[in-house]
């Protein structure tokens, strides 16, 4: 039995939880938390037994009609501010460098942790915004505090081969806090670099367990590398229309992985720009997948 299973032994058939979700069959250790709002949107189209979906996304819908200020300050039904209790800015010093985060959940001891790493132009404040990007970071740390998770928002410095050492020195001390359970990277945009820098670390990556790659760069050695040799599962989320990093290329990468039964699933938001996935990915079901997916 693997770590992730021994943690979450039991799941109910059905839940009802506190927030008034009702679903029929848990996906996974991770239950619902204001899926009602999250979670409902339509598949458009799906393939390969589901590992490929095309999420309807609507700007007008999902922006506007979601913000009480578009793209700046989400209605209050999407956030559940109660979690900033547990959340601390710290400055770790890790591989003789300081590394500064924003730490959501316990500090050791943790079933599991996410760590967030920004884009271009951001800083570790980004990854804990309340209200932007339609609150889901907000739904993001309560999803990993309420279930006994960490979750890490860093400032990445830059993003080179320094900043890659600062992440993989961070992987490695959430793993270690943890005693051992599983640490998922989310790399968003320019934020995939670290990513692609991290998979080919022999060191880091035995302390990974999965990886989000959210309107990132397309990686043409990923297969080969020695993440991709673990087997650790990886989720991609890309919008359509993104200008600065082609949908196209990212879903090849994505086929060629599956083509071998890689454990990866792609949701693709049909006309949605560069940040969209950021904004509409279904966090809960990322966990759920990445947490489960390793035999």
């Amino acid at each position: 039995m693997s770590t992730v299973h021994f943690i979450f032994a039991t799941l109910l058939a059905i839940l009802i939880s506190s927030t008034g979700d009702v679903v029929m069959a848990q996906e996974g250790p991770i239950p619902p938390f204001k899926d009602n709002l999250f979670s409902s949107h339509k598949v458009l189209k799906s393939d390969d037994g589901g590992a490929y979906e095309v999420m309807d996304y609507n700007e007008l819908r999902d922006i506007n009609e979601r913000d009480q200020e578009p793209e700046r300050r989400v209605r209050g039904a999407y956030v559940d501010l109660s979690v900033r209790r547990s959340q601390e800015n710290e400055t770790l010093t890790l591989g003789g460098r300081n590394v500064d985060v924003t730490r959501v959940g316990p500090s050791s001891g943790e079933r599991f942790a996410v760590i967030f790493i920004h884009g271009r132009g951001g800083d570790r404040r980004l990854g804990v915004n309340d209200y932007s990007f339609g609150g889901n970071f907000n739904r993001l740390k309560n999803l990993s505090a309420r279930n006994g998770g960490t979750y890490y928002s860093v400032s990445v410095k830059s993003f080179d081969d320094k900043g890659a050492a600062d992440v993989g020195a961070l992987t490695r001390y959430a793993f270690e806090q943890s005693g051992g359970r599983p640490v998922i990277l989310a790399c968003a945009s320019m934020g995939g670099i670290i990513c692609q820098n991290i998979v080919r670390d022999r060191d880091t990556v035995r302390y990974l367990g999965g990886m989000v790659l959210l309107g990132g760069p397309p990686d043409a050695g990923l297969a080969g590398t020695p993440y991709a040799k673990l087997k650790l599962p990886i989720y991609f989320g890309h919008g359509s229309a993104d200008s600065v990093y082609k949908a196209e290329d990212q879903e090849k990468i994505f086929r060629g992985l599956r083509a071998s039964n890689y454990p990866a699933r792609f949701s693709l938001f049909q006309t949605g720009g560069h940040g969209t996935p950021i904004r509409m990915v279904d966090w809960r079901k990322v966990l759920n997948f990445v947490l489960t997916a390793r035999n």
